[in-house]
C-alpha cells in the first residue's frame, strides 16, 4: 500500500539508507536495515553488516536494549526472513520483542521466503504494511543480485566498459589502456570490491594479464575472478594462475578443452567448470547457472567485446556501465564494447529501463539498467 504517514515514509526511508552499509560485505545474503520507531521518534536502528552475523531487525532491537516497544513500529527494507539459516528467525525476534506494528518496503523473492514471515506474523496479530511506490521501487533496486539469483539460481551481470566518443574500446591492434581517466578506473576498483565475481575473457586475460583485483584500501574481501577459456588456453604463468590459491580463480571450459590442460589448471588451484550447450550464448547460460550454484549472486562482466557479445545474445546483461572518454579513434577494425550476433533490426533491440548520466573528471558514465527483478 502507498503510505500516506510522513513519519512512516521517513522512517523506511532511513531502513532503505542503513541497508545500503551493507554493501560488499554480506553477499549472498541481501542488504537489510531496519528502523524502531515510535511516532516521530526513532528508538534504534540496525543493519545487517556481515554474512554470517546478526540480520537487521535483530541488530536493531538489541540496540533498544531494555526500553518498552510498546506501541512501536519496526520499519525494515526487505521482509523479515522465518527460516532457520546462519541465523535464527527474524520472525521470531520480532515477535518475542513484542512489537506489533511492522512496515516493509520490498518484499523477498526468495522460495523459502515469498510473504511466508509477513503471514506469520500477521496470524500473530501483528499489523503488516508492505509498501508500494518509490520507496518499495528503491529497496528492490538495492538488492537486484538477491533478487535474480532468488528467482533464477542466476547471478546478476553487471557490464562494465570504458569507450571513446566513436564507441570504440580498443584501437585496430588492441590497445586499450587507458581510455578512460584514472578516476573512472578508480570507480571500477569500487564495483569490484562489490561484487561476487569479476569475468573476462581469454582474449583479455592474454593481452593485459590482468590481476582482476579490488585494489582499493576500503576493500574488505576480493571478489572470485572468472575467465571464460573454452580451450583451457590461460598459462600458467599468468598471474591470474599464480594467484589463485589467495584469490580465487575459476575458469570456464568447453567440452573441447584438452583434459590435460584442465588437470594442470586445477594442481595449481584453479576451479574448472564446463559450460555445456550448442552455442556461445547457451553456454554463457549454463556457466552463470554454475557460478550461481556455488554462491555467486552479482558479476562485474568487464569483457572483451567478444564475450560480452555472448552476454548480451544470451540476455544475461542487467545492467550497463559504460565511461564515455572525449577521445576518437576512428578506424573500420577498430573494435566495438559488444559483438556477438546482435540484433538485426531496431524493433528487436534491447531498450534500457532508464538512463543516468555522472560527470567522473573529463569522462562521462553512463548508467542504464536493462530489467527489474
Amino acid at each position: 500500500m502507498t503510505l500516506d504517514n510522513e513519519t512512516d515514509r521517513r522512517h523506511l526511508a532511513r531502513a532503505i539508507e542503513l541497508a545500503e552499509q551493507g554493501r560488499g560485505r554480506v553477499s549472498p545474503n541481501p542488504m537489510v536495515g531496519a528502523v524502531i520507531g515510535r511516532d516521530d521518534r526513532t528508538i534504534a536502528e540496525g543493519f545487517h553488516r556481515q554474512v554470517g552475523e546478526a540480520h537487521a531487525e535483530v541488530e536493531a532491537i538489541r540496540a533498544a536494549g531494555d526500553r518498552d516497544l510498546d506501541g512501536a513500529t519496526l520499519y525494515v527494507s526487505l521482509e523479515p526472513c522465518c527460516h532457520q539459516g546462519r541465523t535464527p528467525p527474524c520472525t521470531d525476534a520480532i515477535r518475542q520483542a513484542g512489537i506489533r506494528r511492522l512496515v516493509v518496503a520490498s518484499d523477498d523473492p526468495s522460495e523459502h521466503a515469498c510473504g511466508r514471515g509477513l503471514g506469520i506474523l500477521r496470524d500473530d496479530g501483528v499489523e503488516v504494511i508492505l509498501a508500494d511506490g518509490e520507496l518499495a521501487a528503491r529497496a528492490r533496486l538495492l538488492n537486484q543480485p538477491f533478487r535474480k539469483h532468488a528467482r533464477t539460481g542466476r547471478p546478476w551481470v553487471l557490464f562494465k566498459s570504458a569507450m571513446t566518443l566513436d564507441g570504440k574500446v580498443a584501437t585496430r591492434n588492441g590497445d586499450s589502456k587507458w581510455i578512460s581517466s584514472e578516476s573512472s578506473r578508480a570507480r571500477s576498483h569500487h564495483w569490484r570490491a562489490h561484487a561476487d565475481a569479476v569475468v573476462v575473457g581469454i582474449g583479455t586475460a592474454l593481452a593485459d594479464d590482468p590481476q582482476l583485483t579490488a585494489r582499493i584500501p576500503t576493500a574488505t574481501r576480493q571478489p572470485c575472478r572468472v575467465v571464460f577459456d573454452s580451450l583451457a588456453r590461460l598459462p600458467l604463468t599468468s598471474k591470474l594462475v599464480v594467484g589463485a590459491r589467495e584469490v580465487p580463480l575459476t575458469v570456464v571450459v568447453s567440452r573441447a578443452a584438452p583434459r590435460a590442460a584442465t588437470d594442470v589448471l586445477e594442481t595449481h588451484g584453479v576451479t574448472v567448470l564446463t559450460a555445456t550447450g550448442e552455442n556461445e550464448p547457451a553456454r554463457v547460460r549454463s556457466a552463470l547457472q554454475q557460478l550461481g550454484a556455488a554462491g555467486v549472486t552479482s558479476i562485474l562482466l568487464e569483457g572483451g567485446p567478444h564475450l560480452a557479445g555472448a552476454f548480451l545474445d544470451a540476455g544475461e546483461i542487467d545492467e550497463m556501465r559504460l565511461f564515455l572518454a572525449p577521445t576518437v579513434l576512428g578506424g573500420r577494425a577498430a573494435r566495438d564494447p559488444l559483438e556477438g550476433e546482435g540484433a538485426e533490426t531496431i524493433s528487436d533491440a534491447i531498450h534500457a529501463l532508464t538512463i543516468a548520466a555522472e560527470r567522473i573528471d573529463e569522462d562521462l558514465l553512463i548508467t542504464a539498467p536493462m530489467r527489474e527483478w
